[in-house]
């Protein structure tokens, strides 16, 4: 306790320093690190923390799982941005092959302006920002980036600025992006928007991109903090470490009372699959996680994963501890009309809903698999990491039109006595 009560008063020492003085919360846009309010540190002597609603927006120190413990570096402390544990229930899908079940695991459920699988990175790299000085956040992802939108949220909530770089079409790259789906969300909160053409980007890179902006802000004053694309670096990776320590707890507890042969997930960064693959690994957990990529190829993730894993000095090969297939279809935020329909039938016949980006690629991948190879999951209990993302859908609205009905006009009788005045209008 003394060790950890030590840690928490250097950490509130150098947030101290950048904020001699912090003012109450304010309801107001606050635009300066100096107007920052006070971070108020969370302490605990256990070894594994449990969440509640008062803990929301606290720094806490990072108790590792045990089995994580040859890992290095280890972070020393997290934001708690999520709300976490995520449930885990059954997932009826129709179809499946003979004594297969499907468990879905609700990260798409983390939270509203923060939901899916980046809150979980978030925790631990926006602690770093905190903890480095910084004054702002850049990160870089797609138009419509689940990703980015996160950042930008939790960001706010730091009373960070949030600086983004948005991928877009040649066409489009000088236009106003609009405001559908993320892009709404970004902008409501006073995210800067810089948009770069897909064909800058593939050229340039998003190192350079990101470093490029880094030093425009430097010399601007102020002291930015680069999260990669995706939040998948070595440090965001623990965000999955923790995840696959969490659905240990929840085995434990009886939650789903079950076990799983299998965890399946979408990869479009690369982070998840590293911490989920690593951690599964490590614990006792040991189930064989196969991740369907978005975009890119698997050779691609194995290598990026591996970068993660060394990063970890997690001494294991890539290609030992998870399997890569190819969903990525027509290409990255891309649809076909079969993936669309898909993603429609499953919230039609189960309640939950697909984006079409992630989750619904990999839950169509996995699927398409079933239904050609059904004797390789017979008897099968997955558990599927549903990483959010729902706002994704509203750019995908005018493609799912046709295939989205249920509604008419409601046929009133015209003997049904009609007055005005009668229904109340508020």
């Amino acid at each position: 306790m003394a060790k950890i009560l030590k840690e928490m008063l250097n950490f509130s020492c150098s947030i101290r320093r950048l904020n001699p003085n912090p003012p109450p919360l304010s309801p107001f846009p606050l635009k300066s690190l100096q107007n920052r309010p006070s971070i108020r540190l969370m302490a605990s002597t256990n070894t594994q923390q449990h969440r509640s609603t008062s803990d929301f927006l606290t720094i806490r120190p990072y108790h590792h799982p045990s089995w994580a413990s040859n890992l290095n570096p280890i972070p020393s402390y997290a934001f708690s941005l999520g709300h976490f544990p995520t449930p885990i229930h059954k997932w009826n899908l129709p179809n499946l092959p003979k004594d297969t079940e499907v468990w879905l695991k609700r990260d798409d459920l983390s939270g509203m302006q923060l939901s899916g699988n980046k809150v979980r990175k978030l925790e631990f790299l926006l602690a770093d920002a905190v903890a480095q000085g910084a004054d702002c956040i850049i990160t870089i992802g797609g138009i419509q980036s689940n990703h980015c939108r996160a950042t930008a949220v939790a960001a706010k909530y730091l009373n960070l600025d949030c600086y983004l770089i948005l991928r877009t079409s040649k066409a489009l790259v000088d236009k106003d992006p609009g405001l559908t789906g993320n892009l709404l969300v970004e902008r409501l909160v006073g995210a800067h928007i810089d948009l770069v053409s897909k064909e800058e980007y593939s050229r340039i890179g998003s190192l350079t991109l990101t470093n490029l902006l880094k030093e425009k802000l430097i010399k601007e004053g102020r002291k930015p903090y680069v999260i990669p694309v995706g939040g998948s670096n070595s440090l965001g990776t623990w965000g999955y470490i923790e995840a696959i320590s969490e659905i240990e707890q929840q085995l434990q507890k009886g939650t789903s009372r079950t076990s799983f042969d299998d965890i399946i997930v979408a990869c479009g960064s690369g982070g998840t699959v590293a911490g989920l693959s690593i951690a599964s690994w490590l614990s006792e957990l040991k189930t064989k996680v196969t991740a369907f990529s978005v975009c890119d190829d698997p050779d691609y993730f194995y290598d990026y994963v591996q970068g993660l894993l060394d990063g970890l000095e997690a001494g294991i090969n890539s290609r030992d501890i998870v399997k890569i297939e190819n969903a990525k279809g027509l290409g990255y935020a891309m649809s076909s009309a079969e993936e669309l329909k898909f993603v429609k039938e499953v919230a039609e016949t189960t309640g939950v809903i697909l984006d079409p980006v992630y989750s619904g690629k990999a839950a169509y991948g996995m699927m398409k698999d079933m239904a050609q190879n059904p004797a390789k999951w017979e008897r099968r209990k997955i558990l599927f990491i549903h990483t959010g993302g729902l706002l994704g859908l509203f750019d995908k609205a005018e493609e799912m039109a046709s295939s989205v009905g249920g509604w008419r006009r409601m046929d009133i009788d015209e003997s049904i006595p009609r007055k005005d005045g009668t229904g109340k209008m508020f």
